[in-house]
């Protein structure tokens, strides 16, 4: 992957883990000013049309990471970190699947089931990524211990 690559997935995972946080929280944690309101608090609407706006993003980012990334590895044989990345892939289509149906369902119960299945997906997804990321920085530091200033394939 590239560095624009790399920080193009870094972005868009955080500006869509960031509005979903806080939608989540004005939806199922913000106790209404009135108790006649529709909405917990005045901004969740903006919160959510912007986490709907930029969850494309982690889409198309997925997408750059299958390409350069995730296909690369697994045709190499790379197994460093497998573990981590493997879960995100495993997480991505239910918690993308249930953000789309959450958009499109008008059954009640269909939508609680994708509720459910896309805050679990998600927060699994954000502690997942931040992992696999924290896991390449430990990688990459026993790299240069071991190996000195050389890198490790030199």
């Amino acid at each position: 992957m590239t560095r624009a690559e790399t920080w193009f997935s870094h972005a868009a995972t955080a500006v869509v883990g960031v509005t979903g946080v806080v939608y989540g929280w004005m939806r199922y944690f913000a106790e209404p000013a009135d108790e006649f309101a529709v909405v917990n608090h005045p901004w969740q609407d903006d919160w959510q049309a912007l986490h709907i706006l930029f969850a494309p993003l982690v889409v198309f980012a997925c997408g750059l990471i299958w390409r350069n990334h995730v296909w690369t590895r697994i045709r190499s044989g790379f197994a460093v970190r497998r573990r981590g990345g493997i879960g995100l892939a495993s997480l991505f289509l239910p918690m993308a699947a249930s953000g789309y149906v959450l958009q499109v369902s008008s059954n009640a119960a269909l939508t609680r089931v994708a509720v459910i299945v896309h805050v679990a997906t998600s927060c699994a997804w954000m502690v997942v990524y931040v992992g696999h990321q924290l896991s390449a920085r430990r990688t990459a530091s026993f790299a240069r211990v071991r190996w000195g200033s050389r890198g490790a394939g030199s």
